[in-house]
């Protein structure tokens, strides 16, 4: 990035002549300052001179912000593109994207594993965040309707939630393998007491079915293959809202190599039955998403 003296609309002296103003900083010093901000606050300085947004578009800039092993996820991203359909004949790049376009693509939803699952980089942060679609997931009993059903929900990143009725044995499972960024991250399950729905446009739910989650609590497992282990319990309260159930934090050392992750929801005392409970997703970000006072929603 070559330091470029070009001066602020509005030229780059003071009313007298002799002041300075922004956009007399030398574009490399300008880059420096955004270095040390978030991406949202880049984008912001933009705004403020010629020089200040040609410094924003730098690579310099825009790499530091990107993971480590943003190619990894770049492939991944363009692997799941091929699977929505080798489109219309796209030709490959005639050559690199600069590293600004190639955060902003990492920031969209990006589908994979036959899109039962996405990941998307936070804007604010530029920490990975992933969902887990309940069609992804195993299911017990998932093959009777009497049981479960998959059923259209508009307020799901996959528009389609796992619905159960009725069961004994109550047991939601999954694994993910995936090349993680370095970082701590917690996992969620994503589920909902009652069977939502709308009426006159307004967002009602059924409690017709749920029975059975106060009388034990839910048990929450994680491992991932690095040898690390948590395990968390709670009652099933709150009908009528979206709930992330957190179910712990692991932390990844190592983004060039991927890393397994397993995790289940389990009831199975066979003296009750349990139902009336939507499964979406199992939702995974990085843990200072989680320290925000904000609830968590979707991006």
């Amino acid at each position: 990035m070559g330091a470029v003296a070009s001066s602020a609309a509005g030229g780059g002296r003071g009313r007298g002549g002799d002041g300075t103003a922004l956009g007399d900083l030398p574009e490399n010093c300008v880059a420096e300052v955004l270095l040390r901000l978030d991406p949202l606050e880049i984008c912001r300085m933009a705004r403020l001179s010629r020089t200040f947004r040609g410094a924003a578009s730098g690579d310099g800039v825009w790499e530091s912000k990107l993971p480590r092993n943003y190619a990894r996820l770049l492939a991944i991203a363009a692997a799941g593109d091929g699977e929505r359909g080798q489109a219309a004949g796209s030709a490959p790049e005639a050559e690199p994207l600069p590293k600004k376009e190639l955060y902003a693509r990492l920031c969209r939803r990006n589908r994979f594993d036959g899109g039962k699952k996405e990941f998307w980089l936070d804007k604010g942060g530029g920490g990975l965040c992933m969902s887990i679609s309940s069609r992804a997931l195993s299911i017990t009993g998932i093959d009777d309707r009497r049981y479960w059903n998959f059923i259209p929900n508009d307020e799901s990143r996959f528009h389609t939630v796992a619905y159960l009725s009725q069961i004994w044995w109550f047991e939601v499972r999954g694994e993910v393998d995936f090349f993680f960024p370095e970082g701590t991250y917690s996992l969620f399950y994503r589920v909902h007491l009652g069977r939502p729905f709308k009426r006159l446009g307004r967002r009602v739910y059924s409690s017709e079915h749920i029975h059975g989650w106060d009388i034990k609590p839910v048990r929450f497992q994680m491992s991932t293959s690095d040898g690390q282990h948590v395990q968390s319990k709670c009652y099933l309260t709150d009908p009528g809202i979206w709930i992330n159930h957190h179910v712990g934090d692991f932390i990844v050392k190592d983004s060039s190599r991927p890393i397994n992750i397993r995790f289940a929801m389990i009831q199975i005392d066979c003296t009750h039955t349990k139902g009336g409970l939507c499964v979406d997703s199992v939702v995974v970000k990085p843990q200072y998403l989680t320290q925000k006072k904000a609830p968590w929603t979707y991006v």
